[in-house]
């Protein structure tokens, strides 16, 4: 078979697996393929299907960050725990992201550009039904969007729908929406994990507290920061999919305990795997290490409306007095990347390092304090392993650094769970993990926008919000380049965070679930890990 056929085959392949199309049409489409190429006598097209994904089994997931806090509320689910139980299992988004981070229909099966993106039109799939037999209608998908949206909104995504004028319908299986301004990335915005489609109530709003969505996965049992429990849906609207009979999402907060029960078998998952523990599992046959390339970075975060935060002096005394190389080497085992105070990766488009890069350096953290008229400062950090994996020990580190520039920083380990209702937005000095989003507008929309839900710097600089709404609607790419790295240097130079790390997502995984290509845009295989994996 020649090489342009066998890339197709394994194209259809690949088609198959990710549930774009069914077994007999796969098997269909690689017979003719067979058929046709002299050197295909004797192909057996199942071949390629060798690891195919099967139907069955029990999958158990140990989760680091729930939380007894958490709720079905889709404006909130701040962690993994919430977001891959909730958005990537019981529900889903009009669009979501694929395994090599393009973006693709999930309950539309088009959308499309009109009035130089200023206008979005989505064709809804026919056919599919929430879990207790309701059709999914328009006004569903009209009454989802609008809970995010409002004055009196307190969704983790208000910002993002800042942008929309008007949600309309257009028949029964077509809703537009209408922008402020042209968007050429919102059909990335609306994969936002908040955006899950929940049925609508008569008298408008939607229905989170009964936990039906139209996703993969039927909830059987929500025990807040203890675990959920699943069944397969069995009329899901892909080809093939889900693979798993039930799933569990297990919540073990402690780290010491969560390997263990990987290690002994009482979970077949574990998210964020320790570094200095790789060693101990690569020596078990049966478990494995995935490193997943993504966005993913750990910041402490300065509250710049606070004293003494609210002093662009103070924060940069703060960003010079961080070792950085010293927290790579010491908590992160050098498997991560030093971040410059930008919370844009380098595999992002539109990525510039800023400059300078905030490398260690007493001198330069006096200076900046004498500016501020300071000699000595006194700041309380608050961190937990919550917080983010090695924040504590980060933590430790960082109060040693400072304090040779006559920074004393106050340690407060706060309580694991509720960290993120109680701590973070709240606190004006904490640790934070950031994912990342697939592009630029999105991530900053999210979290460094005037207006964002999630600002927990709290960073309001008017040229940045500027030049967030031009970037959105401008067409030439190399202005957009120059627009998004001017905002990368302001976040850098004014901002208040301190980008300490990007890291991988390190899970550990029994053999006996296989998977395809797992993506790192957001945890847990772009939170759909649940849909996309089976049992070898």
């Amino acid at each position: 078979m020649s090489d342009a056929r066998i890339r197709e085959m394994n194209f259809w392949a690949d088609r198959y697996r990710n549930g774009g199309i069914s077994r007999r049409e796969f098997l269909g489409r690689a017979s003719a393929l067979a058929a046709v190429s002299a050197a295909g006598l004797g192909f057996n097209p199942a071949t390629l299907l060798a690891s195919e994904p099967k139907q069955g089994g029990y999958a158990r997931f140990g989760m680091s960050d729930a939380s007894q806090q958490d709720t079905l509320d889709p404006g909130t689910w701040p962690a993994s725990f919430a977001q891959a139980a909730f958005n990537g299992s019981l529900c889903n988004n009009l669009t979501e992201i694929a395994a090599d981070g393009s973006i693709v229909g999930d309950l539309a099966e088009s959308f499309e550009p009109a009035d130089g993106a200023k206008k979005w039109i989505f064709k809804i799939r026919n056919g599919i039904t929430f879990h207790d037999g309701k059709s999914l209608t328009i006004k569903d998908i009209q009454e989802a969007f609008h809970y995010h949206m409002g004055d009196k909104s307190t969704s983790g995504a208000k910002s993002l729908l800042s942008q929309v004028e008007s949600i309309d319908a257009d028949g029964p299986n077509t809703i537009i929406f209408n922008l402020k301004s042209g968007t050429a990335d919102f059909p990335y915005l609306v994969a936002d994990y908040h955006l899950s489609i929940m049925p609508a109530k008569e008298e408008g709003g939607i229905d989170w507290q009964r936990g039906v969505g139209t996703g993969s996965f039927i909830l059987e049992n929500f025990e807040p920061g203890s675990s959920v429990k699943m069944k397969r849906n069995p009329n899901y609207h892909k080809n093939n999919k889900p693979y798993f009979d039930e799933v569990e999402f297990i919540a073990i907060m402690d780290q010491t305990a969560r390997l263990n029960a990987f290690l002994t078998g009482e979970v077949d998952f574990s998210g964020d795997i320790d570094v200095r523990n790789m060693a101990l599992i690569d020596r078990n046959p049966e478990l494995e290490i995935l490193r997943i390339p993504s966005l993913r970075h750990f910041t402490f975060d300065m509250d710049t409306t606070a004293k003494p935060f609210d002093n662009l002096d103070v924060r940069l005394a703060m960003k010079y007095a961080l070792d950085r190389d010293d927290i790579l080497r010491k908590v992160f085992l050098n498997e991560a990347k030093k971040g410059n105070d930008t919370p844009v990766a380098s595999a992002m488009p539109f990525f510039k390092d800023p400059t300078p890069q905030f490398d260690y350096n007493i001198e330069k953290a006096k200076e900046h304090l004498a500016k501020a008229g300071l000699k000595t400062l006194d700041v309380d950090l608050s961190v937990s392993e919550a917080a983010f994996p090695g924040a504590t020990e980060s933590a430790v580190l960082y109060k040693e650094h400072a304090a040779k520039a006559g920074i004393n920083i106050n340690i407060i380990r706060e309580a694991d769970d509720g960290y993120w209702e109680n701590v973070w937005l709240k606190k004006p000095f904490n640790g934070c993990d950031w994912y990342g989003r697939a592009t630029c507008d999105w991530l900053f929309s999210t979290a460094y926008a005037a207006d964002a839900s999630w600002n927990n710097t709290h960073w309001n600089n008017p040229r940045f919000n500027e030049l967030l709404v031009a970037a959105r609607s401008e067409t030439d790419n190399d202005k957009r380049a120059a627009q998004y790295g001017e905002m990368q240097q302001l976040l850098h130079d004014d901002g208040g965070v301190i980008t300490v790390a990007f890291v991988n997502w390190v899970y550990g995984l029994n053999k006996k679930i296989a998977h395809g290509p797992v993506s790192g845009i957001f945890p847990c295989d772009n939170l759909r890990m649940t849909e996309r994996w089976w049992m070898a």
